[in-house]
């Protein structure tokens, strides 16, 4: 990623991903090649540059805001005013909400669920972009995957976005969006993905030309990313300050002393900046559980020699970005959550890509380009579930009996989801 990084900076194919973002139009999966360059340019330096980012930031606060508002809701209807909160149902909302708010402009589900259809969709989505498929690798057993009945879930699943995709780009185009003045528009004007890229798509001078399709791709790259990424992020966040509950404290001294030093009755991201320890828990968190525990796969354009190794033209290659964040040669007790590393001999170790011990997201070409776009909304989240609330395993459980085994597949989740007692603070 640093010395032979133009070497592996394209993608294998598969056949999955083919189908399912049509033909690599998207900005993760694309070759390595002149497409693959020029929408990354309009992804780094327009629809993701820190300026965009930093102007969704009233969505991330108001989204934020009714999730705290929802949990205190159901704490003051319980008798003992604490309540049961699935953590991960919350936050998988959370997360979706404000996603759909700045990808596609509203949130989409309603009174139904906060986009339960379009969440069922991009989880199933998400699972067929990473399972294993057998014809990538021995073509001649392709068929297997219609006996087992994957072809037919990547048809469908393909089927239901496009059609949703179409829709919302319809919307776009005819207006709708923009007339729509309910609370789940994007304030301010500010431009959401979809319309954004359909004036690059107007746009006769742009160095690339954009079609419906690679909206659609695009849009679900960031969608997926956006969503998934903060999802687990916050979720094993919170898992691991419940299992080590003298770590959550002292966070919360820390989140609750900035909050009151200001006057303030809701955290806001300016405050962030102000909380080292709650910085360092997501990075220890990153760390310990990156969201995607294997990168996604790179591909050589030309033989290379690494440590001695030949690898050949058109090699896979997969990085372990989990084993990358628990090597011993790197970090004392890798496997403990301790983020006080982060204060002190880790302090200036980031996650940007940059610091090759450390990369959760990636690095080089490849690396993830929205990577501020998918964390922005994780330290307000985190801080404000932990400034509002105490919160406690059920049932009096400690933090040892918490069980920690991730799901299989290709992000990184709590394979039992995550319940916690909520205790306005």
């Amino acid at each position: 990623m640093k010395t032979n990084d133009l070497i592996f900076s394209s993608r294998p194919d598969s056949s999955f991903v083919r189908r399912l973002l049509y033909n690599h139009k998207d900005v993760a999966f694309p070759p390595y090649g002149e497409y693959w360059r020029q929408v990354r340019k309009i992804c780094v330096l327009q629809l993701l540059n820190a300026k965009r980012v930093q102007s969704f930031q009233p969505v991330r606060e108001e989204e934020t805001k009714a999730m705290i508002e929802s949990i205190e809701r159901s704490c003051s209807s319980s008798p003992s005013f604490s309540a049961l909160v699935n953590l991960s149902e919350v936050l998988m909302s959370l997360t979706n909400d404000i996603t759909c708010r700045v990808a596609l402009g509203k949130k989409y589900g309603g009174k139904e669920g906060s986009g339960k259809r379009f969440r069922k969709m991009i989880t199933e989505f998400g699972y067929l972009i990473g399972v294993f498929n057998i014809g990538d690798f021995i073509p001649w057993l392709a068929w297997v995957n219609y006996v087992v009945g994957l072809e037919q879930r990547v048809g469908k699943n393909f089927q239901e976005i496009d059609s949703f995709l179409d829709k919302v780009i319809e919307d776009h185009i005819h207006g709708k969006r923009r007339k729509d003045t309910s609370d789940n528009d994007v304030d301010g004007g500010d431009q959401d993905f979809v319309e954004f890229l359909l004036q690059i798509q107007q746009d006769k001078s742009a160095d690339i030309t954009i079609g419906k399709e690679n909206i659609k791709g695009i849009v679900l790259d960031m969608f997926v990313a956006g969503t998934d990424t903060s999802l687990t992020l916050l979720e094993w966040a919170m898992a691991r300050l419940l299992k080590h509950p003298e770590v959550m404290e002292e966070v919360q001294k820390e989140v609750r002393g900035v909050a009151c030093a200001t006057g303030k009755t809701n955290i806001t991201e300016d405050h962030i900046e102000q909380m080292y320890y709650l910085k360092a828990v997501i990075k220890e968190t990153l760390r310990l559980h990156p969201p995607l525990p294997l990168l996604v796969p790179r591909e050589s354009t030309e033989d290379a020699k690494i440590y001695g190794y030949d690898i050949p033209t058109k090699t896979t290659v997969i990085i372990n970005a989990w084993a990358i964040g628990r090597d011993p040669a790197s970090w004392d007790d890798p496997d403990q959550f301790k983020p006080k590393r982060f204060l002190n001999e880790a302090s200036s170790i980031d996650f940007m890509g940059h610091d090759f011990q450390f990369i959760p997201f990636g690095a080089g070409r490849r690396g993830c380009p929205g990577i501020h776009f998918a964390i922005s909304s994780v330290g307000l989240a985190l801080a404000s579930l932990l400034h509002k609330f105490d919160w406690a395993l059920p049932n009096g459980a400690n933090g040892e009996d918490l069980d920690l085994t991730e799901a299989p597949g290709l992000t990184s989740h709590l394979k039992s989801p995550l319940l916690a007692v909520a205790t306005p603070s």
